[in-house]
């Protein structure tokens, strides 16, 4: 009887360490403190303005750290969404501005670029067998010389685009709740979110995504095109890169063609905060966004304390390292 007692714990804690749950539980209380911390440093932490100024960071990290999951958790990596953002920014720019067509059609043009993208880099690794760490680190300064040369080094504006910057800064939900007003991106950042929630758990795309982490040489001797599911992958991971190029460039009213390096590594890092291992095989989408608000609160939080933008770097860069080695304490745990 004792020994079934002391078994049901153990039991338990092996479900936790599996699933990942008490990462995700350990990111919650994370963020959790840092809300408190802040809030204690600084009376204007959380006044509603800054609550604000948090949702709309956090919605265009937490689209590329979606798009990031989906990528990692087949034991990949993509270095390249970042400048795949201030890419499809581009594109729009160009459909937009240069070409005058309606509104619809670029943010279409957008993501249809983000897909190809990624199909590309899909292509890169399945095909080609080029390590991902490589192929999208080619990809990404691919992407950063094209988007510079298309726009001809200077910023593109959507001045002439009525209704553009509503895109990410408008708030639907203020419309109807006054009280309420929590920006578009963040409504369309949990959109995304849910449809790539529902992808993992609901699709056959999701199941093989998780299998390709796991095992891939298993999946590819069951019968499987794994090369094909791959590059699908990819590709979707670029189109939702081309949601946050959306983002981005309606919440600055323009495509910013020098912008996008750095962005790839606080979105890993918010995947990695967040639970998904590195090695592939496991992650939630639910992890990744409380990831991505702990990265989004961190750096406000560091901002409205006046520390040096030098200083807000080297506490980035300290993060990810402390994900990483977290995530491999874990996998150590979990075998």
């Amino acid at each position: 009887m004792s020994t079934a007692q002391e078994t049901k714990p153990v039991n338990l804690l092996s479900r936790l360490i599996d699933t990942g749950a008490h990462q995700k539980l350990l990111a919650f209380a994370s963020l959790v403190a840092l809300l408190i911390g802040f809030s204690i440093a600084s009376p204007n932490f959380m006044q509603t303005s800054n609550m604000i100024a948090i949702l709309q960071a956090t919605s265009v990290n937490g689209v590329l750290a979606v798009a990031v999951t989906l990528v990692i958790i087949t034991g990949g990596i993509d270095l390249s969404v970042g400048t795949l953002m201030t890419f499809c920014a581009v594109i729009a720019g160009v459909v937009l501005t240069y070409a005058g067509l309606p509104l619809l059609l670029g943010v279409i043009a957008a993501i249809a670029a983000g897909a190809l993208c990624g199909l590309c880099s899909g292509t890169f690794v399945a095909k080609m067998k080029i390590p991902p760490f490589i192929a999208t680190l080619g990809m990404m300064l691919i992407l950063k010389g094209l988007s510079l040369v298309i726009s001809g080094t200077r910023p593109i504006y959507f001045n002439d685009t009525p209704g553009f910057d509503q895109i990410s800064r408008g708030s639907l939900i203020g419309e109807i709740f006054p009280a309420l007003p929590i920006p578009n991106g963040v409504l369309i950042l949990f959109i995304v979110a849910l449809s790539v929630a529902y992808i993992l758990g609901r699709t056959v795309l999701g199941r093989y995504t998780f299998a390709l982490g796991s095992n891939e040489e298993a999946v590819r001797l069951s019968g499987v095109n794994t090369d094909a599911w791959k590059m699908a992958i990819y590709s979707l991971a670029g189109g939702i890169c081309g949601v946050a190029g959306i983002l981005i460039a309606s919440r600055l009213n323009s495509a910013q063609p020098a912008l996008g390096l750095g962005y790839e590594l606080e979105a890993i890092a918010a995947v990695v905060i967040g639970g998904t291992s590195l090695s592939g095989g496991r992650g939630t989408i639910l992890g990744t966004l409380i990831g991505a608000l702990i990265m989004a609160v961190l750096t406000n939080g560091l901002r409205v304390l006046s520390v040096a933008q030098e200083w807000q770097t080297v506490v980035t860069g300290a993060i990810i390292i402390l994900a990483v080695y977290a995530d491999m304490v874990r996998r150590k745990q979990a075998k």
